[in-house]
C-alpha cells in the first residue's frame, strides 16, 4: 500500500471522526449541519480516492473516480454556505446577499460532477516509466475544476472576513477551526488550478488533497478541544473585502508548490513530491499559527522592549489609532464596540467588556464585549443593593483598579460581571468612565495573553484612554439630547400652527352645527352653510397640500424654457394683484433648462408673498435680466418688510412665518427648488420699506 492510499484512508477516518464529534457537539444550528455535511462529504471523497488509488484495472479506477467527482461537486455549496454563516450574528443578511452565488455553487458543480452535462474524465493513461495513472479531463472536468478554484477563493475570503471581525476571546475560540477550513480550501484551490492548467490529474494531486484534509482535521480537533463552543456571534461588514491575508498566504503556497512541483522531478524518488509538498504545507500552517498567535506577538513585543530598550507602548501611534477609531462613532453601541476592540488589541486582553449607566444613572447596561454575548451578559445582572454598592465604590475610586486584588466587598461583587475565561489569565482591571466628574460607565479587562500582569504604565494608559472614551461618550449623549430637544421644538412649532388653523375651522363648523337644528328649513341658511363647509374643506385641503410638500421627494424634469414666459403665466394665475401697482421689466433672455412646473411655483409663491406684504395702493416690481452666466428673476415690493434677524434665522426654515394665516413652508420649498436647479435665492429686506427676492438660475454651459 503506497503513501497515496495511506493518506486517503487516514484523512477519511479523521474527517469521519470530526463529523461524529460535531454531530454530538453542543446545539445543532445551521452552521453545525453545514459543517457536518461538509466533513462527511470530504470523508467520502477521500475514501473513494483511496479506493481508486488502490485499484489495479483502469475500468475500476474510472468507476471510483467518477463517484469521487460527483461527491466533490457537493463541496462548494456546502462549504460556501458554511463560510457565510459560521459565527456570524448577521448570517441572514449574508445569505440573502449571496443567494445567487449559493444557488450557482450548488447547481453548476453538481450538474458537472454528475455527468449530466458530459463526462468529467475522458481518458486514463500512464507512461511505462510511471506507476501513477493520469486522468484526462474533458470540457466538463475543466469547468468543474474552475468551479472549485472560484469556490475556494470565495470561501477563504469569507472566513477571513469572519476572523477579522472577531476580537479577544471570540477570535481565540474560532481561530483554529477557521485555519483548518482555510488550509483545506487553499490546497484545494491549488490542486484544482493545476488540473485546470494541465487538463489532467494524477494521484499525486489527490494525495495533496488528502494531506490537506488530514492537517485540517488536526487543526479542527485542536479547536474543539480548546473550547467547548463551536461558534460565537460576530458581525462582519457586508462591504467588499479589499485585502486578504488568507488569500495572500494561499497565493504564496500555490506559487511555492507550483514551482516545487517542477523541481520535484529532478529530486527523484517515487514519494518525494508528496512528502515535500506535505512538509511545505505543514510549515506554512505553522507559520500562520505563529502569525495569528496573540501569545507569540506579546512575547515578541516584550523581547524587543527588554533587549532593545524600547518602551512597551508607542504612545503616539496608540493615541492616533484610538482617536481615529472613536472620533466618527455616532451611537453609544458603535463607540463601545470600537473601544472594546481597541483596548483588547492595545493591552492584549482577550476579554474586554463595557457596561454603561442608563439615563437615570442607576443601573449598568451591557454595551459591548469581546467575550460575552448579549444573551450571556443578560444573565449577569446584579441585585439593586449590590449594584448601589458597586456604583458607590467605583465613584470613590476614579482610577483603574485591580478588582481581583482589591478586597472591598463592592470589588468582589463587581467580578460577577466579568467571568474568567482562563485559569491563568491574570487579574481583572476595572476602568471607570468619568467625564466632568460624572460616572458614565466602566470598562473591565481580563484574560490577558500569557497571564501577563498589568504594570503601572498600563494603568496610566488605561486612565488616559478611559477619559477619552468617556468624553466621546458624553458628546454622543449630549448630541442625542440636543437632537431630541430639536425634535420636540419642531413638533411644538407644528402643533402651534395646526392648533391655530384647526381651532378657527372647528369654531366655524361648531357654530354651524349649533344653528343647524333651528334654521335647517331656511334655504338661505342652508346655502350659507354649504358655502361655509366648502370653504372649510378647501382650507383643509390647502393646508394638507402645503404640508405634503415637506415629505415629497423633489423630482425634476428640466426642459429648455423661457423664464419670461413662466413669469407671464404665473402673473395671470395670481389673483388680486390689481389692488397694487404692478411694474414689469422683462428683458430678453436666453433659454434655460428648468422644471417648468417647479419654477412656476417659485414665481407664484414670490408674487403671493409680495401681494400679502403690500397695502392697497402699494407697488410690486417684477424684473428679469442676465447676470454673470445666470438668468435673474427679481420680485420686489414696498410692503412691511422683515427684520434682519428673521431673514437670517427663520425665513427659509419650515413653520416660520410673518403671515397671520401662513404656515411657513413656502419659502422653504422655494429655496429647495432653486438649489435643486444648482441656483441660489437672495433676499434684501428692511422693516417698513419692503423686500426684494432675487432668484439666480445658471445658464447651460
Amino acid at each position: 500500500m503506497d503513501l497515496t492510499v495511506i493518506l486517503a484512508y487516514s484523512s477519511a477516518v479523521f474527517a469521519a471522526a470530526i463529523a461524529v464529534a460535531i454531530f454530538f457537539h453542543e446545539r445543532r444550528s445551521l452552521p453545525h449541519w453545514l459543517f457536518f455535511g461538509g466533513t462527511v462529504t470530504c470523508a467520502i471523497e477521500s475514501l473513494f480516492s483511496g479506493f481508486a488509488a488502490d485499484a489495479l484495472l483502469p475500468q475500476e479506477i474510472l468507476y471510483w473516480q467518477n463517484w469521487r467527482f460527483f461527491i466533490t461537486s457537493l463541496l462548494p455549496g456546502l462549504w460556501l454556505a458554511f463560510s457565510l454563516t459560521y459565527s456570524r450574528g448577521n448570517a441572514r443578511e449574508f445569505l440573502r446577499k449571496w443567494r445567487f452565488a449559493l444557488l450557482g455553487s450548488v447547481l453548476l458543480p453538481v450538474g458537472l460532477g454528475s455527468g449530466i452535462l458530459g463526462k468529467v474524465v475522458v481518458s486514463i493513461s500512464r507512461k511505462t516509466t510511471e506507476t501513477q495513472w493520469n486522468l484526462g479531463f474533458g470540457l466538463t472536468g475543466m469547468l468543474l475544476n474552475l468551479c472549485l478554484v472560484v469556490a475556494g477563493v470565495l470561501i477563504l475570503m469569507n472566513l477571513e472576513r469572519t476572523f477579522r471581525a472577531s476580537v479577544g476571546v471570540m477570535r481565540w475560540r474560532i481561530k483554529f477551526l477557521i485555519l483548518g477550513v482555510g488550509v483545506l480550501w487553499a490546497v484545494r484551490a491549488y490542486t484544482s488550478s493545476q488540473s485546470l492548467l494541465f487538463g489532467a490529474e494524477n494521484f499525486r494531486l489527490q494525495a495533496i488533497d488528502s494531506a490537506a484534509l488530514l492537517v485540517a482535521c488536526l487543526l479542527i480537533l485542536r479547536s474543539l478541544t480548546r473550547t467547548s463552543r463551536f461558534e460565537v456571534s460576530v458581525y462582519p461588514s457586508t462591504a467588499v473585502l479589499h485585502s486578504s491575508f488568507t488569500v495572500l498566504l494561499a497565493g504564496v503556497y500555490l506559487v511555492l508548490v507550483g514551482a516545487f512541483s517542477k523541481a520535484a522531478k529532478f529530486v527523484g524518488g517515487e514519494f518525494s513530491f508528496e512528502v515535500k509538498a506535505f512538509l511545505l504545507l505543514a510549515s506554512l500552517v505553522l507559520l500562520t499559527v505563529l502569525l495569528l498567535s496573540e501569545k507569540a506577538r506579546s512575547s515578541t513585543k516584550r523581547f524587543i522592549s527588554r533587549h532593545f530598550h524600547r518602551p512597551t507602548y508607542d504612545y503616539r501611534t496608540i493615541w492616533r489609532n484610538f482617536t481615529e477609531g472613536t472620533a466618527r462613532r455616532l451611537e453609544q453601541t458603535e463607540l463601545s464596540s470600537a473601544v472594546a476592540k481597541l483596548c483588547s488589541e492595545i493591552f492584549q486582553a482577550l476579554s474586554v467588556t463595557i457596561w454603561l449607566l442608563d439615563d437615570h444613572r442607576e443601573n449598568l447596561v451591557f454595551a459591548a464585549s469581546t467575550a460575552l454575548s448579549p444573551a450571556k451578559a443578560g444573565q449577569l445582572h446584579l441585585e439593586p443593593d449590590d449594584l448601589a454598592l458597586v456604583l458607590q465604590g467605583i465613584r470613590s475610586h476614579p482610577d483603574p483598579i485591580d478588582i481581583d486584588s482589591f478586597k472591598a466587598i463592592w470589588a468582589v461583587v463587581l467580578r460577577r460581571l466579568h467571568p474568567d475565561e482562563f485559569r491563568k489569565g491574570g487579574n481583572r482591571i476595572c476602568v471607570p468612565l468619568l467625564s466632568g466628574g460624572e460616572l458614565l460607565g466602566i470598562i473591565i479587562l481580563g484574560d490577558r495573553v500569557s497571564g501577563e500582569p498589568f504594570w503601572p504604565q498600563d494603568f496610566d494608559l488605561l486612565k488616559t484612554l478611559g477619559d477619552q472614551a468617556a468624553a466621546c461618550l458624553l458628546n454622543i449623549q449630549m448630541s442625542q439630547k440636543l437632537l431630541q430637544a430639536k425634535q420636540v421644538e419642531a413638533f411644538q412649532t407644528m402643533s402651534t400652527f395646526f392648533v391655530h388653523d384647526l381651532k378657527n375651522t372647528a369654531s366655524t363648523l361648531s357654530l354651524m352645527l349649533q344653528n343647524l337644528p333651528v334654521h335647517f328649513n331656511d334655504p338661505a341658511f342652508r346655502e350659507d352653510a354649504l358655502r361655509g363647509v366648502s370653504k372649510t374643506v378647501n382650507h383643509i385641503n390647502d393646508l394638507i397640500g402645503r404640508l405634503s410638500l415637506l415629505r415629497k421627494d423633489l423630482s425634476l424634469q428640466p426642459v429648455e424654457s423661457d423664464l419670461n414666459d413662466l413669469v407671464t403665466t404665473a402673473l395671470k394665475h395670481v389673483d388680486n394683484l390689481s389692488s397694487a401697482e404692478l411694474v414689469k421689466d422683462l428683458r430678453p433672455l436666453p433659454p434655460v433648462r428648468v422644471d417648468r412646473a417647479q419654477i412656476k411655483s417659485v414665481v407664484t409663491n414670490l408674487l403671493l408673498n409680495a401681494r400679502d406684504a403690500v397695502q392697497t395702493g402699494g407697488r410690486i416690481r417684477v424684473e428679469t435680466s442676465r447676470q454673470n452666466g445666470c438668468v435673474v428673476l427679481s420680485v420686489g415690493d414696498n410692503g412691511c418688510g422683515m427684520t434682519p434677524e428673521f431673514v437670517q434665522q427663520s425665513l427659509f426654515r419650515p413653520f416660520q412665518s410673518t403671515k397671520q394665516k401662513g404656515i411657513g413652508v413656502g419659502m422653504f420649498q422655494c429655496k429647495t427648488i432653486v438649489e435643486a436647479h444648482h441656483g441660489r435665492i437672495e433676499v434684501e429686506s428692511e422693516p417698513g420699506k419692503g423686500t426684494v427676492f432675487r432668484v439666480l438660475l445658471p445658464l447651460p454651459v
